[in-house]
């Protein structure tokens, strides 16, 4: 008794629902399709354009359309869709065989058995439905990690002059991405942000200035140096082909993702900083010197990502030299960290 008056109500709800649309539709047209000896499809049109595209369609695919998962075992099964004002949907699913009566509704399921003396009725949810992969998506990231650069084929040692400290040599980019999908686990991403370099020289009573003949670095011998570091900022294009091996093998994040492609930067500014203190003893003083005018104004390389789960690491190499040609050394940056 218990089982017929709790599906009664679903029922009332559903039918109330279902009555107050339909009377907002009956002005519409309806098409019934009648199958088997009890079989019946109720589909309602408001327009032209919705009639022939349902003249194409299958019973198949309308059941696709609903998200239905269909159950193939002995009983009676009353299927509702409820529309909300929003526009949203949502899909109703009462099976009725012999004692036991289930009620879906979205993840959720209402089992109510009468088998025993004593009706019992248990909610369960099931598993979150996974989230489809769009086409098309934007995303922002950030970009954080350490810089350095080659000079004749080789990373500076620690005692060159131009050598420079991984730990605050940092490289920050924030970048505004899109994503097209090519097919299942491979996309095309590109996208524009801001990059800025840094770069901490190892020798820290170096100061670098832009001199006559360029780019200069000064020991000062008659300071003891305290910081010294050069950075520029760039405007960068970039564009990646990225392959999800995780969604290729319909495993989700557990899986393999590496990405490559090309960038390009437009500078848009450039200094040096030297901090120090006097030898007779003093507070730390800072100099500022412009040295945007001796450094290439375009930069251009190779990115390169590799993932997995939630940690994603990347790689920058720029082909073309931080300063320009005969004012200064010859360093080619090279940068890598974590993608966020």
């Amino acid at each position: 008794m218990k089982k017929y008056l709790l599906t009664f109500c679903l029922l009332a709800l559903v039918q109330v629902a279902f009555g107050f649309e339909q009377d907002t539709l009956s002005s519409k047209d309806s098409v019934i399709v009648e199958f088997g000896s009890s079989g019946k499809i109720i589909m309602i049109v408001d327009n032209k354009e919705d009639f022939e595209r349902l003249k194409m369609m299958d019973v198949n695919q309308i059941i696709r359309e609903l998200d239905l998962e269909l159950d193939y075992e002995s009983g009676e099964t009353t299927i509702v869709e409820l529309k909300h004002k929003d526009g949203a949907k949502e899909i109703v699913k009462i099976h009725e065989d012999g004692p036991t009566t289930k009620v879906y509704v979205g993840r959720w399921r209402v089992i109510v058995d009468d088998t025993g003396n004593k009706t019992q009725v248990k909610v369960e949810s099931g598993p979150k439905k996974k989230k489809e992969d769009p086409d098309f998506r934007t995303y922002f990231n950030m970009d954080l990690g350490v810089n350095n650069y080659f000079e004749n084929k080789a990373v500076p040692g620690e005692r060159a002059v131009h050598g420079v400290k991984g730990w605050g040599s940092w490289n920050v980019g924030l970048n505004w991405m899109a994503s097209q999908k090519l097919r299942k686990g491979s996309y095309w991403d590109f996208g524009i942000g801001v990059q800025w370099y840094n770069f901490k020289l190892d020798n820290r009573n170096y100061q670098i200035i832009s001199g006559d003949e360029g780019i200069e670095f000064i020991n000062r011998t008659d300071v003891n140096g305290f910081k010294s570091k050069m950075s520029a900022s760039y405007l960068t294009a970039l564009t990646l082909f990225r392959w999800d091996f995780g969604k290729m093998n319909d495993s989700g994040r557990d899986g393999l993702r590496v990405a490559i492609g090309p960038y390009a930067g437009y500078r848009l500014g450039g200094r040096s900083k030297f901090v120090y203190r006097e030898l007779g003893g003093s507070g730390r003083k800072k100099e500022k010197e412009p040295i945007g005018a001796d450094l290439n104004n375009f930069r251009y390389g190779l990115r390169g990502e590799i993932g997995f789960r939630s940690v994603t690491f990347f790689t920058t190499y720029d082909f073309n030299t931080l300063i320009q040609k005969d004012r200064g050394p010859v360093l080619h940056p090279i940068a890598f960290g974590l993608v966020f």
